[in-house]
């Protein structure tokens, strides 16, 4: 006999735990399939918080190695300070037992049950979920079920990766050494975080880019920062370049690649990390069995994350909307939320993807939310820009990191903010000044007269914004 639940949720990552959790605060009873022995998804396992501590110790590590000339320490011989991974894995690893053992302990809270398994969509409201030991349990969701099976790491056409030699992001977070050379292929988050993770531990660390350009995501001001600060630090960029072939052996991996003009290059490097994106995980979920409508194995959606399936929603990395759509925890992470609220009844509303914060935990950081300047303009606004660089703000002279800039875009017509693109220290937190401002149509003029606290990071928005009225004060 089949269990009974009004929502069965597929997948315990970032979007699924939050989607049980809510549908429970809403009285509804859950049920969580996961196939992975620990819950929180690739985010808290592989991604996110993994490769974020890696950053961590990064920072830590170039602090100790400045800290006699420019901290003033002493007591220890800064040239010969160096990284040991079995501790940074250690910490990693101990810190990630943590959290996941904090979502155990939330679902007990919310009595959400949870089930360690592989799910696989019967149709008519019903999962089977094969155990770990084996056995099948069939449940049934008198409501819904949400299929949050996320993502992850592919390849391009002609590289295989074999997960010793040539890596993806899962098998980088775990080296146990630092390799002499990496070659990183592609040039997006996770690309150019390893690749400051791995300079900074002491690794020849090379970005081969397809696109004219690192980050290409980002304002065409914020890719030209990072490459500039990157060459500084000794990172290599080929940009407008194609891998060609790689092949692994004894002596490290060869890597044949090619620039816009078509000139072959050849080149060995101890790894090739493959860093070009990530696809849908519905294997096994028999999907299209179940009746939903997939675009490139991905599952279609509609803006409140309904399936063509009635009774079936899904929400996360694994779907498609016909629009922009990011693969962030965060935004899955609301997902969950808005499609367990409007199981439960209540009245939700789209979510703007436009205004969606994006984060890179290089060094120099960079946030993001909104059009670029280039987007602003092909969308017909007359665009002003205000941009204040972080070498002018006192704080950033304290903490010693002036990299970067805030750049402000908005439109002339009526002042209104259309995006700010930051790249520097603490990027990634003061871009939730920006998301705010953009959600509630904020004026450039309206963020000029928002008193920021003086000496902190966040005085470079207040600055960009008088930058961009042409009245800067401290430049």
């Amino acid at each position: 006999m089949a269990q009974q639940y009004d929502v069965v949720v597929v997948g315990a990552g970032t979007g699924g735990y939050v989607a049980a959790i809510r549908a429970a605060q809403l009285g509804l009873t859950v049920a969580l399939v996961e196939k992975q022995k620990a819950l929180g998804g690739t985010c808290l396992i592989w991604g996110c918080i993994p490769t974020k501590a890696l950053l961590e110790h990064a920072h830590a590590l170039k602090v100790a190695q400045q800290g006699v000339k420019e901290w003033g320490l002493t007591g220890y011989d800064a040239a010969k300070v160096g990284i040991d991974m079995v501790a940074v894995h250690a910490r990693k690893d101990k810190m990630i037992s943590g959290l996941t053992g904090g979502i155990e302990m939330l679902m007990k809270k919310n009595k959400v049950a949870v089930l360690k398994g592989t799910g696989r969509l019967l149709g008519k409201q019903q999962v089977e979920v094969t155990l770990h030991d084996g056995t099948k349990e069939t449940l049934t969701a008198g409501k819904e079920i949400i299929v949050a099976t996320g993502s992850s790491a592919r390849s391009v056409p002609g590289i295989t990766v074999d997960r010793k030699q040539i890596i993806f992001s899962d098998e980088a977070i775990h080296l146990t050494s630092v390799p002499k050379s990496i070659a990183i292929m592609g040039s997006g988050a996770v690309g150019v975080e390893f690749a400051s993770i791995f300079k900074s531990y002491g690794s020849e660390v090379t970005i081969i880019e397809l696109l004219p350009r690192l980050v290409p995501g980002e304002d065409e001001a914020v890719s030209a920062e990072l490459e500039k600060t990157f060459k500084r630090r000794g990172i290599k960029a080929f940009t407008n370049t194609k891998v060609t072939a790689a092949k692994a052996g004894p002596k490290g991996v060869e890597v044949e690649f090619a620039g816009a003009d078509g000139k072959a290059q050849k080149q060995a490097f101890e790894i090739l990390l493959v860093a070009t994106g990530r696809g849908p995980v519905t294997e096994g979920l028999d999907a299209e069995k179940a009746g939903l409508k997939l675009d490139r194995g991905y599952i279609v959606v509609d803006e409140l994350f309904r399936t063509s399936m009635p009774g079936i929603s899904a929400i996360g990395d694994v779907i498609t909307m016909g629009g922009p759509h990011y693969q962030l925890a965060h935004v899955s992470s609301m997902e969950g939320i808005l499609a367990a609220e409007r199981i439960a009844g209540q009245d939700v509303r789209p979510i703007n993807y436009n205004h969606v914060p994006r984060g890179t935990y290089c060094d120099p950081e960079i946030g993001s939310a909104g059009l670029t300047e280039a987007q602003a303009k092909a969308e017909g606004y007359d665009v002003r820009v205000g941009v204040f660089p972080f070498k002018a703000l006192a704080r950033a002279r304290m903490a010693g990191e002036t990299d970067g800039f805030v750049k402000i875009v908005a439109d002339k017509k009526y002042d209104e903010v259309l995006g700010v693109h930051i790249i520097g220290p603490r990027a990634t937190e003061l871009v939730a000044e920006a998301v705010l401002a953009l959600r509630l149509e904020c004026t450039v003029e309206e963020l000029i007269k928002t008193i920021h606290a003086h000496p902190t990071m966040s005085e470079a928005v207040g600055e960009a914004a008088h930058a961009a009225h042409g009245a800067a004060i401290h430049i």
